[in-house]
Formats: C-alpha cells, structure tokens, sequence
C-alpha cells in the first residue's frame, strides 16, 4: 500500500507537467523519469509522518498549494534524522525524511500547484 501524492492543476484536476522528466524515486516509479509532478510514498512511514505533520500525516500537505507547503514540508524534514536505509521499504525517519524532500523538490518545481493523493 501506498500513497500516490500530485501536484494538480488547480482548475483543471490533471497532473501537472515539469519542464524535464525527474528521477525521484518512491514505492513505484517511472524508468527513465518522467515529466508528472508526482511521487509514490509507502505506507511504512506513515508513523513518522503523523509524528511530524500531526494526525493527518502526509495528507496534512492535500489541499495545500506546492508554494503554502514548503515551510511544512522543510519543518517537517529538520524533525527527522538521518539514518536513511539502503531498502526503501524499511521505516526509518531517514527514508521518511528522503521522501518528504522530494515532496519539497516537487513543490518548488511547481509552486502553483495543489498537492492531491492517495
């Protein structure tokens, strides 16, 4: 199980596009990149999101725009540690922390977008 978390089109509910196909990786993703403001995230960290973002966890961001999320996202990295796995799957705040960044590198590629998942 896992999150599937979109910048969307605010008017139009599609995915927003990036100018050039990014690398991030997650539970599932896109061999050769791939140009979808979108990122796959386990379950597993779940624990570490609701520690860090409150009850709603990760779907704290949904709703946001890409710009209005940042702070959070950021505030939310410097309260998790480093220790970051070689296994994606295994819930480490380091891995948690590695995809909250790049839920950060997404919103400030597309600021005007607003975070939808699940």
């Amino acid at each position: 199980m896992s999150y599937d978390i979109d910048l969307k089109d605010p008017i139009t509910g599609k995915v927003l596009q990036l100018d050039y196909p990014h690398h991030m990786r997650g539970g599932t993703y896109c061999v050769g990149g791939t140009t979808d403001a979108s990122l796959n995230v386990t379950y597993n960290y779940g624990k570490h999101f609701q520690t860090v973002l409150g009850e709603k966890g990760i779907r704290t961001i949904y709703g946001m725009t890409g710009a209005d999320s940042i702070p959070v996202l950021e505030k939310a990295a410097s309260q998790l540690s480093d220790d970051v796995h070689e296994d994606y799957w295994k819930p480490t705040e380091g891995n948690a922390k590695s995809a909250v960044m790049q839920l950060v590198a997404l919103a400030k590629m597309r600021p005007d977008g607003v975070w939808d998942g699940d």
